[in-house]
């Protein structure tokens, strides 16, 4: 069973995708092949599409189709999928009955070995790190470049990938955490161990 789910925006709680789902007691590495296969398949799709349309196919529109497409297919199973089954997170948009809109960022308060796995973990953020990278090359290649008609392309791949970044590091750090303090520590933390070192070695 998961454990409890912390959030914020006062939003309630709610289960998890395969929360209810028994825990089993000797697990594969890879304990969602499917899920993992499609985490990483749509992005990468998206990518070698982009970069080989221009070589296979002179047609503009059928690309620009294929890749807005794959790109779609990617938030959306990043977002609602493998987010949950292979890290415990989740983030959301919601209206409340004042029709205001808030964020919701959730995450595991604990992330116990019956619930994720250390393999599926480390492809999920390689995958939701990596790629993202591919689409800031692009948009200033096609910058530089003067390739225009493929700018509105680009812009949308950085800007369907960045937001899944953006929405599971915020869930990963807590969503009432502001992300510059979550730095300022860590370069604080990395600051004073660093000077622990030299004071030891004088």
């Amino acid at each position: 069973m998961l454990d409890s789910i912390c959030s914020c925006s006062g939003s309630q709680d709610a289960p998890l995708f395969g929360e209810d789902d028994d825990a089993r007691l000797i697990k594969p590495q890879i304990r969602y092949p499917l899920a993992t296969f499609f985490h990483l398949f749509f992005r990468t799709s998206a990518i070698l599409v982009y970069l080989l349309c221009d070589i296979f196919s002179s047609r503009f529109i059928a690309c620009m189709v294929t890749i807005i497409l794959l790109l779609s297919c990617d938030f959306w199973t990043v977002k609602n999928v493998s987010g949950r089954l292979l890290v415990g997170l989740r983030w959301w948009n919601q209206i409340d009955d004042d029709g205001k809109s808030h964020w919701v960022f959730e995450s595991r308060k604990t992330q116990s070995l019956n619930t994720t796995s250390g393999a599926e973990s480390r492809i999920f953020w390689l995958g939701l790190i990596v790629c993202p990278i591919f689409w800031v090359i692009f948009t200033f290649s096609t910058i530089f470049s003067f390739r225009i008609k493929w700018l509105t392309v680009v812009i949308m791949g950085l800007v369907l990938q960045w937001a899944n970044v953006y929405g599971y590091i915020r869930c990963k750090v807590g969503g009432k955490s502001d992300l510059r303090s979550v730095a300022k520590n860590y370069l604080g933390v990395q600051l004073f161990k660093q000077a622990m070192k030299t004071t030891e070695t004088l």
